[in-house]
């Protein structure tokens, strides 16, 4: 296992800033617990690493698009593509695919483009961009299928020969939305919305031809905006978040949501038994496939870990949550509130089914966990937010390893790599723990923490407001009282204060003058 651990490839990490984007090697950083520096700035607008990471898309100002190879950093091909609005990467890096703008539909302004020889595989015209219609083409992870949603249709191609063009057709009316599952390619969602007093429904079909005359698995309901479409790894199960603009119920400003689990052998066909009323907050489907973890419910929300059959296997409790991270070896979860809410986190140990410790990460735009399972990554990006952006690493049990603040960050991401790739999580958390970093802190720089899990302090509940004026009020309060009548002292040296000694002698003169006038009246009789 040790071996495994030695030839695991590095971690690294995108890191983008107005001057442009840099790569950092990813911790454990041996340079005073800083992360070195793989590649220094490099002026760019968006920059983005392939679904495998073998590949780096750069955007720059000039209208050009460069494909770098991630592992020597070496341009492998540039596009000078004007008026481009979008683009993206095949899983494998294979492919690009860009949008420019359009003013006519003779005008095919979606390319496909082969990186390696340069040369447009694929075209097409598409009137607008949405975030459900981009990229236009979908892939599955191996690259082995391809499909794009049309009106009415499903089209699919032969993802090694797009010259052939169109290879087969799948006939859905009204479809709005498509999800082709990922590892393997082997099924597609499809979603149509409400029509004319129908209601709405997904439904899963497989991407062969002969096996798509009728749907595997189909759930329809009614009160639905938008869904998103969630496969698990296997492409056995298919998790949908419906989403509904208005709630009629009235007890939610955000509408109203639900969430529907289908499989493909068609065992499940209906919603998720949550023992809470309340939104869909988040959802995530662990690297196994076999088991989903869900965020629901009013606040404080609720937290559930699923097994593939719909049955609960862990509570992780309720608090000021609406994200769920799953460590991609299936060992760890990360529960969070960030967004409006004050950043809370608990680690916990999926496995162990137990709490590894609580922190906070304050106004968190982006999180994830590395791919090798051992460290958690926060960031404050702008343009979300203008002032303390920043980035935090912490440790699987939720201590800090690692902080950097930034004038402005716009973007803060891992490289990907094939969790298979890295060795068994519990061997390398104690390759992590076996190394002994002293704890330093340089001024807006890094640091570190050695505390464990049970040394985490809890996130504080703000105290009770107090105005300007009460807050000594209680320490004021005290004085006066030792002052006037001498019962403590008044000082914290324990001597008395000058008003008490004052009004002690006051009291010892009046004494003596009470017994000197009733001695005198005692020798008048």
């Amino acid at each position: 296992m040790a071996a495994a651990v030695e030839t695991s490839p590095p971690l690294e990490i995108l890191v983008r800033e107005p001057e442009g984007y840099s790569i950092w090697n990813g911790p454990p950083f041996n340079n005073n617990n800083q992360p070195g520096i793989k590649l220094e700035k490099a002026p760019c607008t968006s920059a983005k690493f392939s679904e495998d990471g073998s590949r780096l898309m750069v955007t720059k100002s000039d209208s050009s698009t460069s494909v770098y190879d991630s592992r020597t950093l070496k341009e492998i091909r540039c596009f000078q593509i004007p008026n481009v609005a979008a683009s993206a990467l095949s899983p494998r890096g294979t492919y690009l695919q860009t949008f420019q703008k359009s003013t006519t539909p003779q005008e095919k302004n979606v390319v496909l483009w082969n990186i390696e020889t340069g040369d447009p595989v694929y075209q097409q015209f598409q009137k607008n961009m949405t975030k459900a219609t981009w990229p236009s083409i979908q892939f599955s992870s191996d690259e082995a299928v391809a499909c794009r949603l049309a009106t009415n249709e499903i089209q699919f191609f032969d993802a090694a020969d797009f010259s052939k063009g169109i290879s087969h057709r799948l006939r859905i009316p009204g479809v709005a939305a498509v999800e082709l599952s990922k590892a393997p390619g082997s099924h597609v969602a499809a979603f149509v919305p409400e029509s004319k007093g129908s209601p709405a429904s997904v439904q899963i079909y497989a991407c062969g031809k002969e096996l798509q005359s009728q749907p595997l698995a189909r759930r329809s309901f009614f009160r639905c905006s938008t869904v998103q479409l969630n496969w698990n790894h296997g492409s056995t199960g298919l998790l949908v978040v419906v989403q509904s603009d208005v709630d009629k119920t009235n007890q939610s400003y955000y509408g109203e949501s639900k969430l529907i689990y289908l499989t493909t052998d068609g065992t499940h066909e209906g919603p998720v038994p949550l023992r809470k009323e309340g939104p869909i907050h988040d959802v995530q489907w662990s690297y196994s496939g076999k088991e989903f973890a869900v965020v629901y419910g009013f606040m404080p929300a609720s937290a559930t870990v699923f097994d593939k059959k719909c049955k609960p296997l862990l509570e992780l409790g309720s608090g000021p949550y609406n994200t769920i991270r799953w460590n991609p070896k299936g060992k760890f979860l990360c529960l969070a509130g960030f967004g409006n809410l004050p950043g809370d986190m608990a680690f916990w140990d999926f496995v162990d089914k137990k709490q590894l410790g609580t922190t906070r990460a304050e106004c968190s735009v982006t999180s994830e966990w590395s791919y090798d399972g051992r460290y958690f990554m926060t960031a404050t990006t702008a343009p979300r937010l203008q002032v303390d952006n920043c980035i935090k690493i912490f440790h699987h049990n939720g201590s800090l390893f690692f902080k950097k603040m930034f004038d402005k960050l716009f973007q803060a991401d891992w490289k990907p790599e094939s969790p298979d790739k890295f060795g068994e999580i519990s061997e390398l958390i104690k390759s992590v723990d076996s190394i002994k970093v002293e704890e330093t802190k340089p001024q807006g720089q890094g640091s570190t923490s050695k505390k464990t899990a049970s040394a985490n302090p809890p996130a504080q509940k703000p105290a009770a407001y107090r105005p300007p004026h009460a807050k000594n009020a209680a320490a004021v309060q005290a004085e006066v009282f030792c002052d006037n009548y001498g019962l403590f002292g008044g000082s914290s040296t324990g001597e008395m204060s000058k008003n008490a000694l004052r009004n002690k002698k006051k009291r010892e003169k009046q004494k003596e003058k009470k017994a000197a006038e009733a001695a005198a009246a005692a020798d008048a009789t």
